[in-house]
């Protein structure tokens, strides 16, 4: 990891581009300043702490295209992501705060985070492993939500950059760890590609039987951060099916037709145009909050395929998972500050989570997310992002 002098010296040289939230990159100063941002990535002294005896540090990813990621080992969080839009400016993506500290006032809302042990939600705190029950914290409704309350987006990763666009995090998860048994041990691989693909490879082990649900919590705008309302982007998501839900958003176990439904996103259609139709299950979750069952899930083909309406920036998701959570950014209330001080705005950001079905330790009907000793949970997940 490279130090704050070292980044101070890499942007008066002009050696990184970075511009505030939304708005196009263009010839500016590059001096460090009290702003969240110094061009469109944050500014790395803002991500210089210490949290529970670690220390956590930005780390910044390039290609040759000139595109940009950057990633915090706090919570192991996606930051920001600068891809070219139609005319060739450079847009950060990424939606969320621009501050280790504006991320733990933000907690709860996992903007950006790897999640874990269980991505998304279990009924009830509890499940029953090789038979025996575990209990885990409650911290949605009656239910565990990404882990609990001390999930895998609040530990600081031990961080190692392998090179200019590749970052590698490990966290050890100890055997009790928020009521999960064993320990896990887990690595998470950032890469970015010179096809403007950033591709995240989760890797776990554990020393007793346990279940894992590893995904990222990335927040999208592709009209740029604090652009505005994303209803008008459009979505195609590859499912003929999705998981219903009771009003705690617990999957009632069943696989439903999207056919005829407000979750038909086989064909390209804007986010916003039958979100406020009054269907059931949109109520339940106030929008979309719902795991999508994907007719396939390789990483040859693109399972989900989003556009900017404004930016022109495409992104496609790839992945080995059989599901994905799209999230509508329902719950969204504009009390946390984001880069270029931007707030959090109701629907100004998309989650798209790939993932084994929520609840699926207490739905055997499901895809099992068992894992064993001798076994390796491994999976990857690619976001690629183009312009038309």
């Amino acid at each position: 990891m490279k130090s704050k002098t070292f980044y101070a010296a890499m942007l008066a040289a002009g050696l990184l581009s970075f511009s505030a939230c939304d708005q196009s990159t263009k010839q500016q100063s590059t001096k460090m300043t009290d702003s969240t941002t110094v061009g469109q990535l944050p500014v790395a002294s803002g991500f210089e702490k210490t949290i529970d005896g670690k220390a956590t540090k930005l780390y910044v990813l390039k290609n040759s295209k000139g595109t940009q990621a950057a990633i915090t080992n706090y919570g192991g969080r996606m930051v920001s992501m600068l891809v070219p839009d139609k005319k060739g400016t450079m847009v950060d993506v990424v939606a969320g705060p621009g501050s280790v500290s504006d991320y733990e006032d933000a907690k709860g809302n996992y903007y950006g985070a790897l999640i874990g042990r269980y991505g998304n939600r279990i009924g009830k705190a509890k499940f029953t492993l090789e038979g025996k029950e575990y209990k885990l914290p409650a911290n949605d409704h009656d239910n565990t939500l990404h882990g609990g309350k001390e999930g895998f987006d609040v530990k600081v990763w031990d961080a190692k950059q392998i090179d200019d666009h590749t970052l590698e995090l490990s966290y050890v998860s100890a055997d009790g760890e928020q009521g999960f048994p064993g320990t896990l041990k887990t690595t998470v691989t950032y890469k970015l590609t010179d096809d403007n693909a950033i591709e995240i490879a989760y890797n776990a082990t554990t020393d007793k039987a346990t279940v894992v649900n590893l995904t990222n919590h990335a927040y999208f705008n592709l009209n740029g951060c604090g652009a505005g309302s994303i209803l008008k982007h459009t979505l195609q998501i590859d499912a003929n099916g999705f998981t219903p839900v009771d009003k705690t958003l617990i999957p009632t176990g069943k696989i439903a037709t999207v056919q005829g439904t407000p979750f038909d996103f086989r064909k390209a259609t804007t986010i916003g145009s039958r979100i406020n139709e009054g269907d059931e299950q949109l109520k339940s979750g106030q929008g979309y909050d719902h795991n999508f069952v994907l007719n396939k899930h390789t990483l040859q083909t693109p399972i989900a395929t989003v556009q900017g309406d404004v930016s022109g920036i495409v992104m496609e998701i790839f992945t080995e998972e059989p599901g994905i959570q799209f999230y509508s950014g329902n719950f969204m209330k504009g009390a946390f500050k984001f880069k270029g001080d931007k707030k959090d705005d109701n629907r100004t950001a998309f989650a798209l989570e790939t993932q084994h079905y929520p609840d699926s330790p207490n739905k055997p009907e499901f895809p099992s997310t068992e894992l064993k000793p001798g076994q390796t949970y491994k999976t990857t997940t690619i976001y690629k992002f183009s312009a038309k």
